[in-house]
């Protein structure tokens, strides 16, 4: 049974629960195929004088304020705002100053409208969110005043349906425009795609963009956006392939937002892809740069990402804050501190601040650049923190070894009223760890289950593993993994091998190995620690056995490399490195670093090489080290008390750590040192981790 819901051609079916039903009028089906003017043909004639400034400022007005002195002035001048063309422009002004409702009065005081008064007070309607009055004013524009909607109407009303999920109204409002003939046009046609796949109508959005006879860069785009806002990862991107191979249309900056959600850990042969797609397009605006770095960023390729930033900023495009978002955790992942700090001016040089995104960035790339003091700076200047503001100041501090001041601020969190989430308390295990503080770290994870009824993720257990492993719990560490309610990965059991070979455990080490020789067969590191292992315990023909299947494989130890930031370029250094054009003064000042360090008592620690023996020189290749080539640089190349920033891809081994600890009080320089996503601070002889890493 039917209910009219208000004279306005819109009815409510009882027998759907309340889900609304929109029923066209059936005059709309005997509309002809004609076609009134488009929605931007004003039908105004010239202006003069005055009047046409008054025109053009209206044209161009987005302030309120503005737009309020503006239509003073036309209120004086009856004529003029007679004028059906002068009305319209002034509906558009008020909308786009945010004032539908504005619009709507100017609409009812006109009293002659056609199809364009319709078109644009609807689409203001459908901008605002306001799919109601879009729908009611459509149907009132046949039944009340007798206006043919033309092809401009259809998608903007058919744009409301998609905005409020209304598939049942959308698919009458596909057949109407059948009828007219309108099913061809482009506009209909690409509102329909978004229609659809808003609707979850794959099929129906598939198939009308097949049936399209010409389709323009704004269907390929509505489709693309489609499969990569529906988890179809693949069909987006092989559409972008389709689409470049084509090469009509052209993409714009609406592919490279459409196909945005498709581009996180992808491959790098798709990244590649979307790659020639942007460095092919004519015209780069700001949403093309973003969408670009931004795919470099969430696929962990952070120089790239800040490479092209340098681009965009040489070719004159002005950054926003989605770009400087985008471009700061890739300097943190680079230890690129000076191009933070140049991001950090640029924000407060445009005055972005305050942003919670923004500052919440700028704490994360401070502290992954090595700067402690200045993220704690941005924390405490921040009006307004939220839990990923906390979370950030608290992974901080525990990744530089502060793990009793990281629980000192988790519990300030807590008294503050905010309620920690999943996130969080991976950061305050996470700096339990890195600290040795296992009975706080088995605490929080308690806390997390039982107090705020948390089931803990696979990232929470290998933070668990690493604690107990690395606190010389390995048996129990072993334990907590057969327990786990959840396959453990290679996060999980890379913790436990790690602890085995720091606490020489060979048994568990070997049953640790195992596992993750099944789950990622040809990742290097693993290999590496099991011939650690078995050097440590003086099994050499078990050392070859491992050096021989990784052979057999093709597998190859992934080069340890240090970079230095100075400069503002990044300087990289390997073992025995003498490509550096100061070669020769870096190795001068690294002699005279060790005959200083063998004076205080130094030793070379061999037995952290004794798995790589073969590679590298058997005689003083410690001394050589990628960390102490870099710290050898900055000293050469930068004043006394200058900090030494260095940032590694591999584990610190234990001869350079203890290196590092003496040179810095050699040389009256404070020393950091980031591997592995954990901070090392040398200064005066001691390092912060107090030797627990």
């Amino acid at each position: 049974m039917l209910t009219r819901a208000a004279p306005t051609g819109l009815y409510v079916s009882r027998e759907t629960k309340h889900r609304r039903i929109l029923f066209l009028p059936r005059a709309i089906s005997h509309y002809p195929h004609e076609l009134t003017a488009p929605i931007d043909a004003d039908g105004g004639g010239d202006y003069e004088g005055g009047n046409a400034a008054l025109i053009q400022a209206l044209d161009d007005c987005r302030s309120p304020r503005t737009l309020r002195s503006l239509h003073s002035r036309l209120l004086h001048r009856p004529r003029l705002l007679s004028d059906p063309a002068v009305q319209i422009k002034l509906m558009r002004a008020l909308a786009s100053c945010r004032d539908p409702h504005g619009a709507r009065r100017v609409f009812d005081g006109a009293p002659h409208k056609n199809a364009v008064f319709f078109n644009v007070m609807i689409r203001s309607y459908v901008n605002h969110g306001l799919h109601g009055h879009a729908f009611r004013l459509f149907a009132d524009m046949s039944l009340r005043h007798h206006v043919r909607p033309d092809n401009y109407t259809f998608p903007c009303v058919l744009k409301a349906c998609a905005g409020s999920d209304h598939l049942a109204g959308g698919l009458q409002l596909h057949g109407a425009v059948t009828k007219l003939g309108l099913d061809t046009n482009i506009f209909v046609g690409n509102t329909l795609i978004a229609l659809y796949w808003r609707c979850g109508g794959l099929s129906d959005a598939l198939r009308v963009f097949d049936e399209m006879p010409t389709k323009d860069v704004v269907s390929w785009n509505a489709m693309i956006a489609g499969y990569a806002q529906n988890g179809q990862y693949d069909r987006a991107i092989e559409l972008c392939e389709k689409m470049v191979a084509l090469r009509k249309p052209k993409p714009d900056a609406g592919t490279m937002a459409s196909i945005l959600p498709a581009m996180s850990n992808t491959n790098q042969t798709d990244i590649h892809l979307i790659r020639k797609m942007f460095d092919e397009m004519g015209k780069k605006d700001l949403v093309s740069w973003n969408a670009m770095i931004a795919i470099y960023a969430n696929n962990s390729m952070s120089a790239e990402a800040v490479e092209l930033f340098s681009r965009m900023e040489m070719a004159g495009v002005e950054p926003d804050a989605v770009t400087l978002a985008s471009v700061l955790p890739a300097c943190g992942d680079l230890s690129a501190l000076s191009l933070g700090k140049k991001i950090h001016e640029v924000i407060e040089r445009k005055r972005m601040l305050p942003s919670l995104v923004l500052e919440n960035a700028l704490v994360d790339a401070y502290a992954n650049c090595g700067s402690l003091e200045a993220a704690r700076e941005v924390f405490d200047g921040m009006n307004a923190k939220d839990v990923v503001s906390w979370t950030s100041i608290v992974s901080a501090y525990g990744m530089h070894g502060h793990g009793k001041k990281a629980i000192a601020l988790f519990e300030q969190m807590r008294k503050s009223g905010l309620k920690p989430d999943p996130i969080a308390f991976i950061s305050i295990l996470s700096a339990c760890s890195h600290s040795g503080l296992l009975n706080e770290g088995k605490y929080y994870f308690k806390c997390m289950t039982e107090c705020y009824h948390f089931v803990p993720r696979i990232e929470h257990y290998a933070c668990m593993v690493d604690l107990l492993g690395r606190s010389g719990h390995v048996d129990e560490a072993y334990d907590f993994i057969l327990k786990m309610p959840i396959k453990p990965n290679e996060r999980v059991w890379g913790a436990l091998l790690g602890a085995c070979r720091v606490h020489s455990n060979m048994e568990i080490g070997l049953a640790a190995a195992d596992h993750l020789f099944k789950l990622v067969p040809e990742q290097s590191g693993y290999y590496v620690l099991l011939s650690n292992i078995y050097a440590r315990a003086g099994r050499w023909e078990d050392v070859m056995s491992v050096r021989n299947l990784m052979t057999n494989k093709g597998i190859k130890k992934l080069p340890g490399c240090s970079n230095v930031e100075l400069w503002n370029k990044v300087h990289t250094f390997h073992i025995g490195d003498r490509s550096h054009p100061q070669s020769k003064e870096i190795y001068e000042k690294l002699d005279v670093l060790m005959r200083r360090l063998k004076e205080l008592g130094y030793v070379t620690e061999t037995e952290t090489a004794l798995h790589d023996v073969e590679e590298e020189d058997k005689e003083g290749h410690l001394l050589v080290h990628s960390e102490k080539l870099a710290i050898a640089f900055v000293l050469v190349n930068t004043t006394p008390k200058t900090p030494i920033r260095i940032t590694m891809n591999l584990r610190m081994c234990g001869d350079c750590h203890r290196a590092a600890k003496l040179i810095s009080s050699i040389a009256e320089r404070e020393i950091i040192i980031k591997h592995t996503k954990i901070f090392h601070h040398f200064e005066h002889g001691v390092c912060a981790c107090g030797d627990y890493w």
